[in-house]
């Protein structure tokens, strides 16, 4: 089978990549987990049905070594069996449903108030990061890159509180004329 044309990202990043339970990043039942969910948006306003989201981040203890067991295959049949449910790996992929919806369940990271995010989406020549700062963690006047940012783009980085450890966070690929693009960062 020949790969996909470099020229553009995915639709093939919906069949292959995503894995079960790629989302529960926190082991199961967790006191501590909270869940982050949201929708990809395109210029046009309209949910992306087929993106990709990926979280990286440290554990609440701050470490950064994670675990073996985000994506484990049974091996007799080679299927994807999902995660061990025990440790913390600090990474997650999950795909948006057909509503650009995604939902990730994980631990609050420790000595960052922010979950790293990649984006693959189709039309995109790269993927994007950004990040995902969390109420109650993040301080906007001291941490360098949001006191760097006018307070409409900082907005497009700070997750909002739902509920009891729920926070809707969503990832505006270009704006709109209504709302923001999310704010994407450069890596050399």
């Amino acid at each position: 089978m020949s790969t996909t044309p470099s020229q553009t990202v995915g639709p093939f990043y919906g069949y292959a990549l995503p894995f079960a339970k790629g989302g529960e990043i926190a082991p199961a039942g967790h006191p501590d987990a909270l869940t982050v969910h949201g929708h990809v948006y395109d210029g046009a306003g309209a949910p992306v049905p087929d993106a990709l989201i990926e979280i990286w981040q440290p554990a609440p203890d701050g470490s950064r070594r994670g675990a073996p067991g985000s994506l484990r295959r049974d091996p007799v049949t080679g299927e994807v069996i999902g995660r061990s449910d025990v440790g913390f790996t600090g990474f997650g992929r999950v795909g948006t449903d057909a509503d650009g919806h995604y939902e990730l369940r994980t631990l609050p990271p420790g000595g960052v108030p922010y979950l790293s995010v990649v984006v693959f989406a189709r039309g995109l020549l790269h993927h994007l990061h950004t990040r995902i700062y969390l109420p109650g963690l993040t301080d906007t006047a001291t941490d360098p890159l949001l006191a760097g940012l006018e307070p409409e783009r900082r907005a497009t980085l700070l997750a909002v509180t739902h509920g009891e450890r729920l926070h809707r966070f969503d990832i505006r690929l270009q704006g709109d004329g209504e709302h923001e693009e999310t704010v994407f960062l450069a890596f050399d």
